[in-house]
């Protein structure tokens, strides 16, 4: 079950309305580093969590607070379009709809499709895909994941942050970019609390690794050209995370067979060429 209030989260206030800043936020709200992508994917993940019922209620608890930053900039976007310049409302009664938008600078279907509201897609107007939402339903795997998430969403607040001089949108970026800060951490502390490293190493940690070829699990493959020194780093020397082995570098050479396929089957068509692997001179069907 889900409540909703009234009122924001947090103050949304533009001072000075601007439509190409309404469609940067478009990439906050529906592009792969979004607002859409982390409510749906910590929402997905509570939805199929096992286990402790304090990691789904978390989860619950953090991807309905995304769903209020949807809210948020779905807000600030529709507040800088429905207050653009004076000039742009001429336009738009004067002109092609279209036309007018593209002149603004806003996404033309923020107007023609949304009203001079948000969309569910990104700067470039690509409705939101689902496939960006990982829920695996192992608690760490999908904890590295939402780690990547808010780092990914981090970057991008900060961008926009960079990118308007707006007190307002400034105000709102500052209290998101805070929140982003938050759930990276919280995300570790829940990896922490699972033993971090070696504890929640390898993912998943409940399968028999003597199963695995183990001659190679901790083994830097490295192109083998002439000449070129492999790059060296923690992950080419020295104990692994887990504990379980000692990295090292290997030259990376073929390990398995050169592929032999079979012909192809007469159903599928393919080139009388190809049906044999021995050459095939083709039957003259020319008059």
């Amino acid at each position: 079950m889900f409540y909703h209030d009234k009122q924001l989260q947090y103050t949304v206030r533009v001072d000075t309305p601007s439509p190409v800043f309404a469609k940067m936020l478009q990439q906050a709200i529906g592009g792969v580093e979004g607002e859409i992508r982390v409510a749906l994917q910590y929402l997905f993940q509570s939805f199929g969590a096992r286990g402790p019922a304090k990691y789904r209620d978390m989860l619950m608890n953090t991807g309905t607070e995304e769903l209020g930053h949807i809210q948020m900039l779905a807000t600030a976007v529709a507040m800088n379009l429905e207050g653009s310049p004076a000039y742009l409302k001429d336009e738009m009664a004067n002109a092609d709809p279209l036309l007018a938008a593209t002149l603004g600078g806003m996404e033309p279907r923020q107007f023609l499709s949304a009203g001079l509201s948000a969309l569910a897609a990104d700067a470039n107007g690509v409705p939101f895909n689902g496939s960006h939402v990982y829920a695996s339903g192992n608690i760490a795997a999908d904890m590295y994941s939402n780690v990547a998430a808010e780092a990914t969403g981090r970057v991008l607040a900060c961008r926009l942050f960079d990118m308007t001089d707006d007190p307002g949108m400034k105000d709102m970026l500052r209290f998101l970019i805070a929140r982003d800060t938050m759930h990276q951490q919280q995300w570790l502390a829940v990896i922490e609390e699972l033993g971090g490293h070696p504890g929640t190493l390898p993912i998943p940690n409940s399968f028999d690794v003597s199963e695995e070829l183990r001659e190679v699990s901790y083994d830097f493959f490295a192109t083998g050209i002439e000449g070129v020194e492999p790059p060296q780093g923690r992950w080419t020397s020295g104990p692994s995370l887990d504990g379980q082995g000692e990295f090292r570098v290997r030259i990376n050479t073929p390990l398995g067979q050169e592929p032999q396929l079979a012909p192809p089957i007469p159903s599928g068509y393919a080139e009388v060429q190809q049906m044999s692997s021995e050459t095939v001179i083709a039957p003259n069907t020319r008059s």
